[in-house]
């Protein structure tokens, strides 16, 4: 690219996916040079110096938001392994990762989270001079019932608005009902490797992001701001889901967004 082309945005950018990148943030776009020069200045310009620039979010959080996310739509493991090692990069641990790859499997199924936690370990022995992953051992600290454990979980997370979701099955699966609550709530949201904010904020980047789920991505836009998030954190998680699933997505969910403001705005 030429210097008169490099812009205050390209500049912005550039250093950003540096950042995440952690230095080898040319490959990305010389890999483009060949065939699409432009697309890689939009990735560098729109993606990195007008979306991932924004001070809404801490880098931390963009990044699990994005693998939440990549790992959830599974159609795009070489943006995931380097997103994995972004997050490295930006000071995520490797617990805090798997923690992440396991919540997806509530969302969008086991195949996903596995097919996440692949890319995950091949980028982990990429490094071998990082600190060692410590697989969570919650075999000691999950005590009592799993549906009394999910019950509560759901009940501080989601108020009234999960509550509904369990209501709803009664008549047709209440068994799924109980799965909910029991694995979902009781064994995955109870884990204690990611606090429930963050839980919260992936939740609603990979449901975003999947673009299926309109109804449970409200659920949540509830439980995010039940658990501490605001709004401003929900609308900056939503808005950079347009460059990882469409602008499409990122509308749908910001009109699921603003539904959620506004009923709680009339109590």
């Amino acid at each position: 690219m030429s210097t008169e082309q490099r812009n205050e945005r390209y500049e912005r950018g550039y250093a950003a996916l540096r950042e995440v990148a952690g230095g080898t943030q040319d490959a990305v776009i010389d890999g483009l040079a060949d065939i699409a020069p432009d697309m890689g200045r939009y990735i560098v310009e729109f993606g990195f110096g007008d979306i991932w620039t924004r001070p809404g979010l801490t880098r931390r959080e963009r990044q699990l938001g994005t693998v939440a996310a990549l790992a959830a739509m599974g159609n795009a493991a070489p943006q995931l392994r380097f997103h994995i090692g972004g997050a490295l990069n930006v000071g995520c641990t490797r617990e805090e990762i798997v923690e992440v790859l396991i919540h997806v499997s509530v969302y969008a199924g086991f195949p996903a989270a596995l097919n996440g936690l692949t890319a995950a370990r091949e980028v982990f022995e990429s490094r071998p001079d990082e600190p060692a992953l410590v697989p969570a051992d919650t075999s000691g600290d999950q005590g009592g019932d799993r549906l009394e454990r999910g019950r509560q979980a759901l009940a501080d997370i989601d108020g009234h608005a999960g509550q509904q979701v369990i209501d709803s099955l009664r008549d047709i699966a209440p068994d799924l009902a109980r799965y909910l609550l029991e694995f979902a709530f009781g064994d995955v949201y109870s884990r204690t490797g990611l606090d429930l904010k963050t839980r919260e904020l992936v939740t609603v980047a990979l449901c975003t992001a999947l673009g299926t789920g309109g109804p449970q991505l409200r659920v949540h836009l509830h439980g995010l701001l039940n658990v501490g998030g605001t709004q401003e954190e929900a609308v900056e998680i939503i808005t950079q889901m347009a460059g990882y699933a469409g602008f499409p997505a990122a509308l749908n969910g910001l009109t699921a967004a603003r539904e959620v403001f506004t009923q709680r705005r009339a109590g």
